[in-house]
């Protein structure tokens, strides 16, 4: 590799280049991320606009001494070429080596996993903290933005920093943008700090009792160096607001910033036929055209649940993006519901879990009636930091809350409808990845906790929730091909309860009962109903998930290790020699 980058082994290559040489430096660096990001997938824009800051912190700054923390941490690809791991984006064999977020497991430059948001001030000060209680001498820097100021940890990590009296660099990387545009007033006020090169009199930073710098070219890494030399080894807290170009160099990102923020590989295939998202958007169209209560909900996060810059001007004021504030955007969805609207909060399953006590508090407790839809639950090759597989167990253990699983696209709509006009619960629903239809719908507003009975059977009975309803389908299809026996089949729609009636029912011409769900088993579904036939002679076998992180682990792999196909299903059966 020619260049400067191909010479870069570790920062301190990069302290041995002048200032001249740091800008070919980030020359170089953009084209392989441009280059790399369009070849693997990721976030390409709000590491474009991070390049040349990144390249300043590591020639200022003494790392891996002095401490670099990434709130989210998907800005930090230059990070990780100056640290170690250039070859993942510079050499096509090697792309795709790393995961898009720090690891510790990778390098010692990399301190935490961070994937979400807003966390990352917070952890600086436990950084400061433990450094005075033990003497030592380092400077801590936490690079946080794009968005994640928006948080409520954010300010509280940024509260605490105020007091922690000594050494503590907070970057804000302000690029204007969040995932989609910022929202909210602490952007306007922003907005004025940048209007005013960071002279205005209000200035959120220093009411917090904070230090601040301002730098307008956050993008000219000359500019940078001088600003953290100035701060580098300072004795207290400080702010450097860095005004960034989301999308820096690269003229598509610069224009399509949000579309740019995170992009599939040039290979990924795209979806094929229908997707949830599509019919989630036509359907509420349509509601929201008869029925001017309906609020569509999302915190800062739009294009994970299919939420189109048009659909978003389609709605008026009846969209509303709170930020990137789920704990926020639950509360408001309940406040909501007790004012009279119909709120539709749609979230990914990853982050939903941030607001739990919010699921207890204001949904459960209080009984609001609001509906979320969580998407992107259920196992997937995707980073540890962005797993969905804990709401099965975090939801339904909520007393108050209605959990529903739809295996097809009519029950869906069916649950989604009755969910936004029913006044009397908060309602979950778990929308599949991969769009079924059927000639009927299983769901039946009257009785929203009873399941479906697809077909009726002896012996053994499959118990499918949600989006397993085609395995569960292969594995009996597969049982009576190889053992002549005709399962029953029953989709779980609902797993906050159960329908005890046709559990009991099961009894009487049933041995087994093999549950199916695509999340976590310890505290989830089957795990509850091995529980209701604990004092009865019925055997009950569990497929779903362990405890577990799983990293980027693809998908073949974890079906085989959790026996999740038909084929290790039926030799688990026969293994009882039936």
């Amino acid at each position: 590799m020619s260049g400067h980058l191909g010479q870069i082994e570790s920062p301190a290559d990069v302290r041995r280049l002048s200032l001249d040489e740091l800008d070919e430096l980030a020359g170089e660096m953009r084209q392989a991320l441009i280059d790399s990001t369009l070849a693997t997938g990721g976030h390409l824009a709000s590491n474009l606009g991070f390049v040349e800051a990144t390249i300043a912190l590591h020639y200022v700054f003494d790392t891996p001494r002095d401490r670099l923390v990434f709130d989210v941490s998907h800005q930090c690809y230059t990070h990780k070429m100056l640290t170690g791991r250039k070859h993942a984006y510079t050499n096509p064999a090697y792309y795709g080596k790393y995961t898009g977020f720090t690891n510790p497991g990778e390098s010692v430059y990399d301190l935490f996993r961070a994937g979400h948001t807003s966390q990352g001030v917070s952890l600086a000060c436990g950084l400061a903290k433990a450094r005075d209680v033990l003497g030592e001498h380092r400077n801590v820097v936490v690079v946080i933005g794009d968005g994640s100021l928006s948080g409520g940890e954010a300010f509280e990590g940024l509260d605490n920093a105020a007091v922690v009296g000594t050494n503590l660099i907070v970057v804000f990387n302000d690029n204007e943008m969040s995932i989609a545009p910022n929202s909210g007033g602490l952007y306007e006020h922003f907005a004025e700090l940048r209007r005013t090169k960071g002279q205005c009199q209000n200035n959120y930073f220093r009411t917090l009792g904070l230090d601040y710098r301002y730098v307008e070219e956050g993008n000219d890494v000359h500019a940078l160096v001088e600003a953290f030399q100035e701060v580098r080894d300072i004795d207290h807290p400080v702010v450097v607001h860095v005004h960034t170009l989301k999308g820096c160099g690269y003229a598509w990102a610069e224009q399509n910033p949000e579309a740019a923020h995170s992009i599939p590989a040039a290979n990924a295939a795209k979806p094929a036929g229908e997707t949830f998202q599509e019919i989630t958007r036509l359907y509420l169209r349509e509601k929201m055209a008869v029925d001017s209560s309906v609020v569509v909900v999302n915190a800062g996060a739009p294009s994970g649940v299919g939420l189109t810059p048009e659909f978003r001007a389609a709605c008026g004021n009846r969209f509303v993006d709170t930020g990137i504030t789920e704990q926020h955007a639950v509360a408001f969805s309940a406040g909501l519901a007790r004012g009279g609207a119909k709120p539709v909060f749609m979230v990914m399953a990853t982050f939903a879990q941030r607001a739990f006590d919010q699921f207890v508090q204001e949904l459960g407790l209080n009984k609001s009636p609001a509906t979320v839809l969580v998407f992107g639950a259920g196992f997937y090759d995707i980073d540890a930091t962005h797993a969905g597989t804990l709401d099965i167990v975090m939801t339904s253990n909520v007393p108050g809350i209605t959990c529903l699983a739809p295996a097809t696209a009519e029950e869906y709509l069916d649950m989604l409808d009755w969910s936004i006009d029913q006044h009397e619960r908060p309602v979950v629903i778990r929308v599949p990845e991969r769009v079924i239809h059927a000639e009927l719908s299983g769901f039946d507003p009257l009785r929203p906790t009873g399941w479906h009975t697809v077909r009726e059977g002896s012996r053994i009975a499959f118990l499918s929730l949600g989006s397993t309803i085609n395995l569960a389908r292969e594995a009996a299809d597969l049982l009576e091909e190889r053992d002549g026996i005709h399962a029953t089949l029953v989709e779980a729609l609902n797993y906050s309860s159960f329908d005890e009636p046709l559990l009991d029912g099961l009894l009487a011409f049933h041995d087994i009962v093999v549950t199916l769900e695509a999340g976590i088993l310890c505290g989830g579904f089957g795990e509850k109903v091995a529980r209701y036939y604990g004092k009865t002679a019925m055997r009950v076998f569990c497929y779903g998930g362990m405890k577990e992180f799983l990293d980027r682990v693809p998908t073949e792999e974890f079906f085989a290790i959790y026996h999740f196909t038909p084929e290790d299903i039926v030799s688990d059966i026969e293994a009882l020699h039936l």
